[in-house]
C-alpha cells in the first residue's frame, strides 16, 4: 500500500512501523544464522555503528543479534572486513554500510576536504600537506597499515592531564579516510588496518559518477525515512548524521513528489515524516537486549517519546553517580521495552555478569520468563556457559534462577 496525504495514525502504530521497518517484525532465522540473514538485517538498518567498548561484546554484533538471535559474530567481520560487502564510513559516527552506498557518501567526503571534519585532522592536513601525501603514498605502496606500523609514525606527546595524543601520522590516516582516499579494516582486537580505497571498494561501484550533494542528500533523506518508519526531521537526519537544514529542505521536495508523507502521530507535539509504503506489523513477538547503540535506542529523545524510556549511558560518568549502571541495555519484550540491565562479560570465567537490572513502568510478572530467555541468548552470543545476577536493581532477585 502506497499512502498519500497526511498519514494519521495512534502513538502504538507508530510504535510499531518504527520497529518493523527496523525489522523487528521479520521472523527470526528457524535455524543456523547465515550470510543472507546479516545481510536482510543492513539493508533494514542501513547502518551499523561501530564502537570500541567490549564491556559484553562490541556494540556492532549486538543490532545483528537482537533481530536474528545468537549468531557466528565473525561471519560479520568476514562480511565486512574480508569480503568487503560493507565498508567503514563516518555516517552515524564510525559505521558500517553496503558497499552500494559508497557513491552517496563522496559529497560529506569532499566537505571534508574543505574542513568539515574534525578540527585537529583538517589542521594537520593544512599544517603538513607534504607529510600527509607522504603518509598516502606509504598505504598505497604497502597496500595495508596500521597508524603504528608507519615509517615516520611522528611522535606522540604527553598531555598535561597524563594522556597521550595521538600521533600525527594516527590522525593523518583518519584525515585521509575521511576524505575518502583510503579505506579501514579490522583486526579482530578491533584495531584499524588502512588500505587504498580501491582495494575495499569494487571497481564497478567507483566508477559510478559522483552524485551531486543535493542528490545525495535527497537519497540518503528517502532511505532515512525507510529506516526509521516515522520520524521527525531531526530524527531522520540523525541517521546518517545529515545537515539538518538540507533534510528540513529536502522532505519538502519529497513530500512534494510522493516519496515522504506527512505525518500526524497521537501524543506527538511534533512534526512527523513517514515512508508512504511502511507495514503495519500487527504484532512484534520476541524478547531481546539492545545496544545503547542501536538505531531504536540511540536518539534519546525519540526513544523516550515513542516507548517511554528515559536513557542515558553511563560510562562517563563516576561510579557513585551512576543511577542505573556502567553498560546498560534496554530489554525489550513484544516490542516494548520493559526493563535494563547492566551487564558485564567475564570472559576468563565464561559468564555473563547482571550486575543490575531494573523494572520499566510496563514490566509485569509475564515478562520473567522472556527477559531470563533473552539473558540466555546474549549468554549464547557472548560464549558464557552461564549468567548470574547480583542483588543491584529493582528486579534483580525476580530475573535470578
Amino acid at each position: 500500500m502506497v499512502r498519500s496525504g497526511i498519514w494519521k495514525m495512534s502513538a502504538d502504530v507508530a510504535r510499531r512501523v518504527t520497529l518493523g521497518a527496523q525489522g523487528f517484525a521479520d521472523a527470526r532465522p528457524a535455524g543456523r544464522v547465515d550470510r543472507r540473514h546479516l545481510r536482510r538485517v543492513m539493508n533494514r538498518m542501513k547502518v551499523l555503528q561501530l564502537d570500541s567498548v567490549p564491556v559484553i561484546i562490541r556494540t556492532q554484533y549486538l543490532p545483528l543479534h537482537s533481530r536474528l538471535g545468537p549468531y557466528d559474530t565473525t561471519l560479520l567481520d568476514r562480511i565486512a572486513y574480508a569480503d568487503d560487502e560493507w565498508f567503514e564510513a563516518w555516517a552515524h559516527e564510525a559505521s558500517l554500510l553496503p558497499v552500494e552506498a559508497e557513491p552517496w557518501f563522496r559529497w560529506a567526503k569532499d566537505r571534508a576536504r574543505n574542513g568539515k571534519t574534525w578540527k585537529n585532522l583538517y589542521e594537520v592536513a593544512q599544517r603538513e600537506p607534504a607529510y600527509v601525501e607522504s603518509v598516502l603514498a606509504e598505504v598505497r605502496e604497502r597496500g595495508a597499515v596500521t597508524g603504528g606500523e608507519l615509517s615516520d609514525p611522528r611522535p606522540l606527546a604527553r598531555r598535561s592531564d597524563g594522556w597521550w595524543d595521538r600521533s600525527i601520522g594516527v590522525q593523518a590516516l583518519d584525515f585521509l579516510f575521511r576524505v575518502g582516499e583510503i579505506g579501514v579494516r579490522r583486526t579482530a582486537q578491533f584495531e584499524k588496518v588502512f588500505s587504498p580505497i580501491d582495494d575495499i571498494v569494487p571497481a564497478d561501484i567507483r566508477s559510478q559518477p559522483t552524485p551531486s550533494a543535493e542528490d545525495a542528500i535527497r537519497e540518503l533523506t528517502i532511505r532515512s525515512v525507510g529506516a526509521v518508519g516515522v520520524g521527525t526531521a531531526k530524527e531522520i537526519a540523525d541517521h546518517y548524521r545529515l545537515p539538518i537544514r538540507e533534510v528540513r529542505a529536502t522532505l519538502v521536495d519529497l513530500v512534494a513528489d510522493g516519496s515522504v508523507v506527512k505525518a500526524d502521530v497521537q501524543g506527538w507535539d511534533v512534526p512527523a515524516f513517514a515512508d508512504p509504503e511502511a507495514s503495519i506489523p500487527r504484532t512484534i513477538t520476541g524478547a531481546t537486549v539492545l545496544s545503547p547503540f542501536d538505531p531504536v535506542v540511540w536518539n534519546r529523545e525519540r526513544l523516550e517519546r515513542i516507548h517511554g524510556m528515559e536513557y542515558r549511558i553511563e560510562i562517563y560518568v563516576p561510579a557513585p553517580k551512576r543511577r542505573w549502571g556502567y553498560y546498560v541495555l534496554p530489554v525489550m519484550v513484544d516490542g516494548r521495552i520493559v526493563a535494563r540491565v547492566d551487564a558485564k562479560t567475564h570472559r576468563d570465567e565464561q559468564r555473563l555478569e547482571i550486575r543490575a537490572a531494573w523494572a520499566e513502568p510496563s514490566f509485569g510478572p509475564e515478562h520473567v520468563r522472556p527477559m531470563q530467555e533473552a539473558i540466555d541468548d546474549l549468554a549464547r552470543l557472548v560464549g558464557a556457559v552461564e549468567w548470574t545476577v547480583s542483588a543491584h536493581g529493582d528486579i534483580a532477585s525476580v530475573i535470578a534462577r
